[in-house]
Protein backbone atom coordinates (compact mmCIF):
# COMPACT_ATOMS: atom_id res chain seq x y z
CA UNK A 1 0.00 0.00 0.00
CA UNK A 2 1.35 3.27 -0.84
CA UNK A 3 0.17 6.83 0.78
CA UNK A 4 -0.19 9.01 -1.76
CA UNK A 5 -2.11 12.45 -2.27
CA UNK A 6 -5.38 10.71 -3.52
CA UNK A 7 -9.23 11.32 -2.24
CA UNK A 8 -12.17 9.34 -1.15
CA UNK A 9 -15.52 10.41 1.12
CA UNK A 10 -17.84 8.99 3.15
CA UNK A 11 -21.76 8.46 3.90
CA UNK A 12 -23.93 11.85 2.94
CA UNK A 13 -26.32 13.75 4.92
CA UNK A 14 -29.68 14.54 3.17
CA UNK A 15 -31.13 17.77 4.08
CA UNK A 16 -34.73 18.68 3.90
CA UNK A 17 -36.41 21.77 2.38
CA UNK A 18 -36.84 22.95 6.23
CA UNK A 19 -33.32 22.36 6.76
CA UNK A 20 -31.90 23.77 3.43
CA UNK A 21 -33.81 26.99 3.96
CA UNK A 22 -31.77 27.70 7.49
CA UNK A 23 -28.17 27.15 5.78
CA UNK A 24 -26.52 30.32 4.59
CA UNK A 25 -26.94 31.78 0.67
CA UNK A 26 -23.20 30.55 0.80
CA UNK A 27 -23.39 27.04 2.13
CA UNK A 28 -20.07 25.10 0.47
CA UNK A 29 -20.93 21.13 -0.40
CA UNK A 30 -18.41 18.77 -0.82
CA UNK A 31 -19.22 16.29 -3.51
CA UNK A 32 -17.64 13.45 -3.48
CA UNK A 33 -17.55 10.26 -5.83
CA UNK A 34 -15.75 6.98 -4.51
CA UNK A 35 -14.98 4.03 -7.05
CA UNK A 36 -14.82 0.68 -5.57
CA UNK A 37 -13.52 -1.56 -7.98
CA UNK A 38 -15.04 -5.42 -9.19
CA UNK A 39 -11.56 -7.79 -8.18
CA UNK A 40 -11.91 -11.16 -9.90
CA UNK A 41 -11.11 -13.19 -6.68
CA UNK A 42 -11.76 -16.75 -5.41
CA UNK A 43 -13.21 -15.00 -1.82
CA UNK A 44 -14.40 -11.48 -2.15
CA UNK A 45 -15.76 -9.36 0.65
CA UNK A 46 -16.86 -5.74 0.50
CA UNK A 47 -14.25 -3.32 1.81
CA UNK A 48 -14.22 -1.26 5.20
CA UNK A 49 -14.01 2.42 4.79
CA UNK A 50 -13.00 5.71 6.74
CA UNK A 51 -13.24 9.02 5.64
CA UNK A 52 -12.23 11.41 7.78
CA UNK A 53 -10.68 15.50 7.83
CA UNK A 54 -7.04 15.99 8.61
CA UNK A 55 -5.80 19.89 9.30
CA UNK A 56 -2.87 20.37 11.31
CA UNK A 57 -3.34 21.68 14.92
CA UNK A 58 -6.74 20.31 14.66
CA UNK A 59 -8.31 16.70 15.85
CA UNK A 60 -9.09 14.58 12.70
CA UNK A 61 -12.79 14.40 11.92
CA UNK A 62 -14.24 11.21 10.74
CA UNK A 63 -17.20 12.32 8.07
CA UNK A 64 -17.77 8.36 7.18
CA UNK A 65 -17.42 4.52 8.80
CA UNK A 66 -18.83 1.72 6.36
CA UNK A 67 -18.96 -1.30 7.71
CA UNK A 68 -21.27 -4.53 8.35
CA UNK A 69 -23.41 -2.95 10.77
CA UNK A 70 -25.95 -5.56 10.58
CA UNK A 71 -23.71 -8.07 12.03
CA UNK A 72 -25.52 -9.47 15.38
CA UNK A 73 -24.74 -8.07 18.98
CA UNK A 74 -22.51 -5.53 16.82
CA UNK A 75 -19.77 -7.68 15.72
CA UNK A 76 -18.93 -5.80 12.74
CA UNK A 77 -17.39 -3.31 14.94
CA UNK A 78 -15.13 -5.98 16.20
CA UNK A 79 -13.11 -5.55 12.35
CA UNK A 80 -13.08 -1.78 12.15
CA UNK A 81 -9.23 -1.94 13.65
CA UNK A 82 -8.42 -3.14 10.60
CA UNK A 83 -8.52 -0.10 8.72
CA UNK A 84 -5.47 0.86 10.47
CA UNK A 85 -4.72 4.65 10.18
CA UNK A 86 -8.36 5.61 10.46
CA UNK A 87 -7.91 3.60 13.73
CA UNK A 88 -5.38 5.07 15.35
CA UNK A 89 -6.20 8.36 14.84
CA UNK A 90 -9.89 8.21 15.60
CA UNK A 91 -11.48 4.78 15.33
CA UNK A 92 -10.97 3.42 18.82
CA UNK A 93 -12.39 6.56 20.98
CA UNK A 94 -15.38 6.22 18.94
CA UNK A 95 -18.66 4.51 20.01
CA UNK A 96 -20.89 2.65 17.39
CA UNK A 97 -22.79 2.85 15.70
CA UNK A 98 -22.46 6.78 15.27
CA UNK A 99 -25.46 8.73 14.08
CA UNK A 100 -24.53 10.22 10.66
CA UNK A 101 -21.57 8.63 10.21
CA UNK A 102 -21.72 4.69 10.23
CA UNK A 103 -23.26 3.16 7.32
CA UNK A 104 -23.32 -0.26 5.45
CA UNK A 105 -20.19 -1.60 3.51
CA UNK A 106 -20.94 -0.07 -0.54
CA UNK A 107 -20.70 -2.82 -3.50
CA UNK A 108 -18.48 -2.28 -6.75
CA UNK A 109 -19.20 0.98 -8.43
CA UNK A 110 -19.23 4.38 -7.82
CA UNK A 111 -20.32 5.56 -4.91
CA UNK A 112 -21.69 9.34 -4.67
CA UNK A 113 -21.66 11.34 -1.13
CA UNK A 114 -22.58 14.89 -0.44
CA UNK A 115 -21.55 16.83 2.82
CA UNK A 116 -22.67 20.30 3.42
CA UNK A 117 -20.46 22.58 5.49
CA UNK A 118 -22.31 23.54 8.90
CA UNK A 119 -24.53 20.07 9.10
CA UNK A 120 -23.50 16.87 9.35
CA UNK A 121 -20.16 15.59 10.33
CA UNK A 122 -18.78 17.91 8.17
CA UNK A 123 -19.46 20.71 10.60
CA UNK A 124 -17.79 23.96 10.27
CA UNK A 125 -14.51 23.65 9.34
CA UNK A 126 -12.36 27.09 9.17
CA UNK A 127 -10.24 28.48 6.76
CA UNK A 128 -7.12 26.64 5.74
CA UNK A 129 -5.59 23.91 4.04
CA UNK A 130 -7.11 20.20 4.80
CA UNK A 131 -6.39 16.75 3.99
CA UNK A 132 -8.93 14.24 3.15
CA UNK A 133 -8.31 10.79 3.78
CA UNK A 134 -9.86 7.62 2.63
CA UNK A 135 -9.25 4.22 3.78
CA UNK A 136 -10.31 1.19 2.58
CA UNK A 137 -9.36 -2.55 3.89
CA UNK A 138 -11.07 -5.46 2.75
CA UNK A 139 -11.35 -9.41 4.05
CA UNK A 140 -9.07 -11.91 2.66
CA UNK A 141 -7.74 -8.89 0.38
CA UNK A 142 -5.78 -5.86 0.69
CA UNK A 143 -5.71 -2.18 2.32
CA UNK A 144 -5.40 1.07 0.70
CA UNK A 145 -4.93 4.86 2.07
CA UNK A 146 -5.47 7.42 -0.06
CA UNK A 147 -4.89 11.29 0.52
CA UNK A 148 -5.95 14.40 -0.79
CA UNK A 149 -5.38 17.93 -0.11
CA UNK A 150 -7.53 21.01 -0.40
CA UNK A 151 -8.10 24.41 0.43
CA UNK A 152 -11.11 25.58 2.80
CA UNK A 153 -13.06 27.76 1.69
CA UNK A 154 -12.73 26.40 -1.87
CA UNK A 155 -13.56 28.16 -5.17
CA UNK A 156 -17.03 26.71 -6.11
CA UNK A 157 -16.58 24.60 -9.14
CA UNK A 158 -12.99 23.39 -8.07
CA UNK A 159 -12.55 19.92 -8.51
CA UNK A 160 -10.20 17.60 -7.46
CA UNK A 161 -9.01 13.98 -8.73
CA UNK A 162 -7.61 10.80 -7.45
CA UNK A 163 -7.06 6.94 -8.07
CA UNK A 164 -6.22 4.36 -5.86
CA UNK A 165 -4.45 1.39 -7.17
CA UNK A 166 -6.22 -1.59 -6.00
CA UNK A 167 -8.71 -1.47 -2.86
CA UNK A 168 -10.23 2.18 -4.49
CA UNK A 169 -10.88 3.53 -7.76
CA UNK A 170 -11.17 6.72 -9.27
CA UNK A 171 -12.03 9.48 -7.17
CA UNK A 172 -13.26 12.62 -7.72
CA UNK A 173 -13.97 15.90 -4.84
CA UNK A 174 -16.34 18.24 -6.55
CA UNK A 175 -17.27 21.71 -4.18
CA UNK A 176 -20.74 24.13 -4.83
CA UNK A 177 -23.03 25.92 -3.11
Amino acid sequence: MHDRYKLILGSGAALGAAGAAALPAQAQTMNVTVNIPRLSVAEYHRPYVAIWLEKEGAAPRTLSVWYDVDKAKGEGTKWLRDVRQWWRVSGRSMSFPADGVSGATRAPGDQKIAFTAGRGPLGQLAAGNYTLVVEAAREVGGRELVRLPFAWPPKPGAVVRGKGNSELGAISLGFGK
